[in-house]
């Protein structure tokens, strides 16, 4: 299950390509800084975002968290400042604690017909809507997602990244949130 898009793409891509191993209870934890404005467990990667092509301005997971068995709706919204063309990619790793489960660079212009969208996209607001189910068998454990996003001439569109935590008990903490 493999879904990218040039807006918000990266990690929403990361999230549903690894939504496969997802499934059961779980923690989401996101550093409020770096964290992407809306619902959801993504934060911007640890780098420089002032030449990225795609500046994201909202994503959100309902549920969030996402619940085992049940369909996961991504919403999210985005200004496009340069076109995203042909030869666009996603480099994507994908780890459960420390084993690596999905290591991949995927053309993001054809990943993004699993929204409707084609390449190139133009400059402007983008607002993008997927609906994914969750399978309900997942293993325990922490996962995180790492998605860079990268235009054909080597521009960065975005860079995200997600730590989700499934099974286990939450601590005392956790649940006076």
């Amino acid at each position: 299950m493999r879904f990218s898009t040039a807006c918000v793409g990266a990690l929403s891509a990361g999230l549903v390509s690894a939504g496969g191993w997802f499934g059961s209870s779980q923690d989401v934890i996101a550093n409020d800084a770096q964290k992407v404005p809306g619902d959801s467990p993504l934060v911007f990667c640890d780098s420089d975002h002032s030449k990225d092509i795609v500046t994201i301005e909202h994503v959100d997971l309902l549920p969030n968290p996402p619940q085992p068995g049940a369909e996961l709706l991504i919403k999210a919204t985005g200004t496009v400042h340069e076109p995203v063309v042909d030869g666009a990619y996603v480099n994507l790793i994908v780890r459960y604690g420390l084993i690596r489960l999905i290591s991949t660079r995927a053309d993001l212009c054809e990943q993004i017909g699993n929204v409707d969208l084609e390449c190139p996209i133009e400059k402007g607001i983008l607002s993008v809507t997927k609906s994914v189910e969750i399978p309900k068998e997942v293993p325990p454990g922490k996962y995180t997602v790492h998605a860079e996003v990268v235009n054909a001439d080597g521009t960065p569109i975005t860079c995200l990244d997600a730590e989700v935590t499934f099974g286990g008990k939450r601590s005392e903490l956790d649940t006076d949130l």
